[in-house]
């Protein structure tokens, strides 16, 4: 007896869903609650558990279709395990270049079997391959128990064979000479339409500031054996936080969204700091929540913690969202600075850059004196709508006097 199994609720608000990929195949045998499909919304990428145990008879949707909650997308048979067959009938989905909706098409491709074995590989891996139209099942793994690693699929990448015979070519990839085309979706596609849609809707102006960091480098110096004893990786992002807060209470329109709908400014009380992470699918940005409530040592332990779930997408829908400012951090890469796209509807993002020497000109015993000092850029982009550049160069001016005086950090209260 068929069982047709329907895309359920994944989280508040939640209407659709981006298939990723899929963890089975036709002829699979599953039991309950294993993972058979990854799918991707706008708030979270989430592995979906079979419902039932059996034979999947059907799979509904490509990597990259939209699906809607509450339509099939798999069918089970009870029973044996059936032979895979040798032809299978496949849905290819296409972009319509003239509205950009989605329209589907259906195709019959002959392949040849491949082994049912399932290659031991991390979502994440997974995720890679399928954006590099790697073949996990050439690749060799150098994992525990033979797991492919995203090191293995970057070298199999690097070969130069990267998509094997037609058979095996992953569904809507397509590779001919002097280039490599594959699907754009997944959480680049999610990224691009976020970015668009803040570029559209709210007007960006920047203001960059430099900020001198040496007695900010000297305190981190100090508290480091102390962070260690505890197991704490501590880097100057929570020092920044705290800076930034203060600067927020000052200027609370940069802590505010527009309601476009009532028409009305929403001034947020809370202090939740979205910390931007680069992954290998693309930019992820979880959130600290009551960032103003928590020490140096507890925010650097739960930025910490964040990243890391981030990066092996473990993150929770309830970790995605709450944010009231957002800080991006690429001073660990280099440049002297970048404009970050703000992260709607908040109204503001702070881009926080690299610290190098530099010698500056001081004022040393009533004389000009050049002097080696640890400087960095603050850019921060701003939604004009809502912030004018004066508020804006203000805020800064705020958050430096705190950075280049890092005791008041310490002995501040509410920051």
């Amino acid at each position: 007896m068929a069982f047709e199994f329907k895309l359920p609720d994944i989280g508040e608000g939640i209407h659709e869903g981006e298939i990723v990929q899929w963890l089975v195949k036709p002829g699979d045998s599953v039991q309950e609650d294993q993972p058979i499909v990854e799918v991707m919304t706008d708030k979270v990428t989430a592995e979906i558990p079979s419902p039932v145990s059996g034979v999947i008879l059907e799979l509904r949707g490509n990597p990259g279709e939209i699906v809607k909650v509450g339509s099939v997308i798999a069918v089970f048979e009870d029973g044996q395990v059936s032979k895979p067959k040798a032809a299978e009938q496949e849905r290819v989905v296409a972009e319509a270049p003239a509205n950009g909706k989605l329209v589907t098409a259906t195709a019959v491709q002959e392949r040849p079997m491949i082994s049912s074995e399932k290659v031991l590989a991390a979502p994440a891996t997974r995720k890679m391959a399928r954006q590099l139209g790697v073949d996990l099942t050439l690749v060799a793994g150098s994992g525990p128990k033979g797991r492919v690693t995203p090191q293995d699929v970057k070298a199999f990448h690097a070969g130069g064979t990267a998509v094997a015979t037609p058979a095996k070519q992953p569904a809507g990839a397509l590779q001919v000479r002097g280039e490599r085309r594959v699907p754009f979706g997944g959480l680049r596609r999610k990224i691009a339409e976020h970015l668009s849609h803040a570029k559209r809707t709210a007007p960006h102006f920047a203001y960059v500031e430099e900020v001198d960091m040496t007695k900010l480098v000297a305190v981190r110096e100090e508290l480091l054996p102390f962070a260690e004893e505890q197991g704490i990786k501590l880097n100057y992002l929570p020092f920044v936080i705290k800076a930034v807060i203060a600067g927020l209470k000052k200027y609370p329109v940069l802590n505010s969204q527009l309601d476009e709908a009532a028409q009305e400014l929403v001034y947020k009380n809370d202090y939740n700091m979205g910390i931007a992470v680069a992954t290998e699918q693309g930019l992820i940005v979880p959130v600290v929540k009551a960032a103003d409530q928590k020490s140096i040592f507890t925010l650097a332990r739960e930025i910490a913690e964040l990243a890391q779930k981030a990066r092996s997408g473990k993150l929770t829908l309830d970790e995605l969202k709450g944010g009231t400012f957002t800080l991006t951090s690429i001073g660990s890469i280099g440049g002297l600075f970048g404009i970050p796209i703000i992260n709607y509807p908040e109204v503001a993002i702070l881009g926080v850059n690299k610290i190098e020497k530099r010698p500056v000109v001081r004022t040393v015993n009533g004389s000009d004196q050049i002097v080696i000092r640890e400087m960095m850029y603050l850019s921060i982009a701003c939604d004009h709508r809502v912030v004018d550049g004066a508020e804006a160069a203000l805020f800064i001016k705020e958050v430096i006097r705190y950075l280049e005086n890092p005791t008041m950090l310490l002995v501040s209260e509410g920051l």
